[in-house]
């Protein structure tokens, strides 16, 4: 690409993601005009984005400070899970919880001020939200959003209390033989409980990840189901624009004809004139030329009666 591709990739993605196709193949269209055939392959390869990852790039664009200390709130909350420091990481994850708030009020903010944006309504700020978090649990999630060039949300399942470990105090020599603990009904209840919690938690965990597999089944045909709405509607908007031309050449024709029409008149009625004209020149000619005849016949007469005298 040219100098300028990073300021062409950055207001493409800019764009809100319903018109992303048509001002990508309109920018790839441009580079192959200009002679850069590897540009516009290039820009022909950039994909549309969701809108939530829409969202995010625009607070990444916009508002790269705010991502910056999105990032470093991450380093922090890392750093306190790292060294199991739990006071400190229980103040972290308020500290999150507001940070990502707050963010997620500025990308409908910054949504408000995009010509032909979603309504506040229609955004779609839980997967926004999702991906922030996301984005503090998970480095290249982070990278992918400070780039600005997210085209999914993300959604990250790590946050949450870190189950503790089966420690055993050891005294030193010999372990002494295990003793079976005989279990109250009490301690059999909670047990069950535990148990039925961690089976409740495998199967929502089952159907998260068969619903997150079906969402992107969904997302691809949208994606596909968009790119076809989009290339119908340039062929539409080709078809519009050749019958416009057609109709002009139309009108041109139709002027002309009537110019020609209004000429065609014009000449009938010189004919028609002419036509008299010439009927009346004919007659005056026939009548001179009998005044001509009965005068010579005259004449002739008037030779034979005077040499009849004689």
């Amino acid at each position: 690409m040219s100098e300028s591709a990073p300021d062409l990739v950055e207001q493409l993605y800019r764009t809100p993601p319903d018109r992303f196709v048509a001002a990508r193949d309109a920018a790839a269209a441009e580079a192959r005009r200009a002679g850069d055939p590897g540009a516009a392959r290039e820009i022909a390869r950039l994909r549309r984005p969701t809108v939530a990852a829409w969202l995010v790039n625009l607070l990444a664009w916009e508002r790269p400070e705010l991502v910056a200390d999105l990032a470093q709130l991450a380093d922090a909350l890392r750093a306190a899970q790292r060294e199991l420091r739990g006071p400190r990481l229980r103040e972290l994850s308020a500290q999150r919880r507001a940070v990502v708030g707050a963010l997620v009020a500025e990308v409908r903010r910054l949504a408000a001020e995009v010509e032909g944006a979603p309504s506040s309504g229609k955004l779609p700020l839980a997967e926004v939200e999702a991906t922030l978090n996301a984005a503090l649990s998970d480095v290249q999630v982070a990278e992918q959003v400070r780039s600005g060039r997210l085209l999914r949300s993300a959604h990250y399942a790590g946050f949450g209390e870190v189950p503790r470990p089966q420690l055993r105090l050891v005294t030193g020599g010999e372990e002494p033989p295990a003793v079976p603990i005989r279990q109250e009904p009490a301690q059999r209840g909670e047990l069950r409980a535990e148990q039925a919690q961690r089976a409740a938690r495998a199967e929502r965990e089952r159907r998260r990840r068969a619903l997150a597999k079906e969402l992107t089944r969904a997302r691809t045909d949208q994606e596909r189901a968009e790119d076809d709405l989009a290339g119908a509607a340039a062929a539409e908007r080709d078809g519009a624009e050749a019958l416009d031309r057609l109709e002009t050449e139309l009108a041109e024709l139709e002027r002309r004809r009537a110019v020609a029409e209004q000429e065609l008149s014009r000449v009938r009625l010189a004919r028609r004139a002419a036509e008299r004209a010439a009927s009346a020149a004919r007659r005056r000619t026939g009548e001179v030329e009998a005044a001509v005849e009965a005068l010579e016949a005259e004449e002739e007469d008037a030779g034979a009666g005077g040499g009849a005298a004689d």
